[in-house]
């Protein structure tokens, strides 16, 4: 017999993202990184971290205030995965550390340019 969970599918994988977040989050705001682009980065938004249905595998998107040395941030971040890695085993009960793959967030700067078309567009019917 098959033990059905009470969450529906899916449901895990937010929460876990979601904590996922909170601690990669808290860890930058700690610091103590050697890499100099995460030392000089000033304040960097985690703003989502999506994990794999087998948990194995996290994607974290996070976006530096104003968007400076964006690439220069994402790359000390994959870099120093293993030290969220840790972070994570040692402040969540997860069976498996996620493996962690951090990316630049693109959708501000896509809110930027559909806000600026819908600028065009209401200013072009007035």
């Amino acid at each position: 017999m098959k033990h059905k969970s009470k969450q529906p599918k899916g449901q895990r994988q937010l929460k876990v993202g979601e904590e996922l977040r909170h601690v990669i989050s808290t860890t930058l705001q700690r610091g103590g990184f050697d890499d100099p682009a995460l030392i000089d980065s000033g304040l960097i938004t985690v703003t989502e971290a999506r994990i794999a249905p087998d948990l194995k595998n996290a994607t974290v998107f996070v976006m530096p205030l104003g968007g400076y040395n964006l690439k220069a941030i994402v790359e000390a971040l994959n870099d120093q995965s293993f030290y969220f890695q840790r972070e994570i085993a040692r402040q969540m009960k997860m069976k498996f550390t996620p493996r962690l793959t951090f990316k630049a967030d693109e959708s501000f700067g896509e809110a930027v340019k559909i806000e600026r078309i819908i600028k065009q567009i209401h200013g072009e019917n007035e």
